[in-house]
């Protein structure tokens, strides 16, 4: 059983130093560090790369710490999604600092599922707080005739010629090295102009190459075993459909209800494949419940509502 530590600052002008110090022993002590710099809280601890990784690599027993509750969830959504997982991996949370201090958040008693619920909607309600604050800020700026945010990094015709080279093939970071700009400010420009939806091969055909169109959107489950792995391994497209899927709790267990092509899918499945072969009959059996759905979804006539 071992300490492992995950630290996380919402963007790229704050620092790690004050959790560094509420986690001094750990630290001291050689405990691997995870870290998701520069990411928002509303984003789900879940679809994060550096606790993802950190997930796919602790062992059962082992214990995540954290600086305070904050670092890693702030709405009742994220801890209801992130307790069945953590209880079904057999790993334990500590908060070093704050109201949840001293309590193990992984623990499945009813007190500490009481207990949780209560202290995660304080959060939501002042994460909420602070929003409204901030939207009174920007309200009274704007009234003042003041300037709000940075200048843009690039302009209108730099920006219309990142998403054309994109479309082309080139690649992100490229494009950022041509601009002298980071590459999540190409990112954004991209995904502001809808760029990179959908992979290639999910692209509509054009209209006089007389190919079919592509499928449209079904709605199946994905297991929470395999939707734990592919938010790992999965090419983009997979993982952002994750992102943008409904989360169903199932006892200790979850799924995700995901609405997207056939095609996308299956390349779900298949890119979880290397989980069912060398995992056990828990992720097999996952695996295989989710392939049928597809094989029922793509017979018309044994189509079923998402189990």
């Amino acid at each position: 059983m071992a300490d492992r530590i995950y630290l996380r600052h919402s963007t790229d002008k704050q620092t790690d130093a004050r959790q560094r110090h509420a986690l001094a022993a750990p630290l001291a002590a050689g405990a691997p560090i995870y870290e998701d710099p520069a990411t928002s809280s509303r984003r789900l601890s879940l679809d994060r790369a550096g606790f993802a990784r950190l997930l796919h690599e602790a062992a059962v027993g082992d214990t995540i710490r954290i600086a305070d509750a904050a670092r890693l969830f702030r709405s009742v959504a994220d801890i209801l999604a992130l307790r069945p997982v953590l209880i079904r991996r057999g790993l334990h949370l500590r908060v070093e600092s704050g109201l949840l201090s001293g309590i193990d958040l992984a623990s499945d008693d009813p007190g500490t599922k009481m207990m949780v619920s209560v202290l995660a909607a304080v959060l939501e309600f002042q994460r909420d707080m602070i929003s409204k604050n901030t939207r009174e800020g920007v309200a009274a700026a704007e009234a003042s005739d003041k300037t709000l945010g940075r200048p843009a990094a690039l302009d209108t015709e730099q920006t219309v010629a990142v998403v054309a080279a994109y479309r082309e093939g080139t690649a992100v970071k490229a494009l950022a090295r041509r601009h002298q700009v980071a590459p999540k400010t190409i990112r954004r420009v991209l995904d502001a102009a809808r760029a990179r939806e959908l992979p290639n091969y999910l692209a509509m055909a054009p209209a006089d190459t007389g190919e079919p169109a592509p499928d449209p959107d079904v709605t199946l489950d994905l297991p929470g075993l395999l939707a734990d792995h592919l938010r790992t391994i999965g090419n983009e497209a997979v993982r952002q459909a994750l992102a943008s899927g409904q989360i169903i709790r199932r006892g200790h267990g979850y799924s995700v209800r995901l609405a997207a092509p056939l095609a996308l899918h299956r390349a779900a499945l298949e890119q979880s494949a290397t989980l069912a072969d060398g995992a056990g009959p828990a992720e097999r059996k996952a695996h295989r419940a989710y392939a049928a759905r597809i094989t029922a979804e793509a017979d018309p006539g044994r189509r079923r509502s998402p189990r």
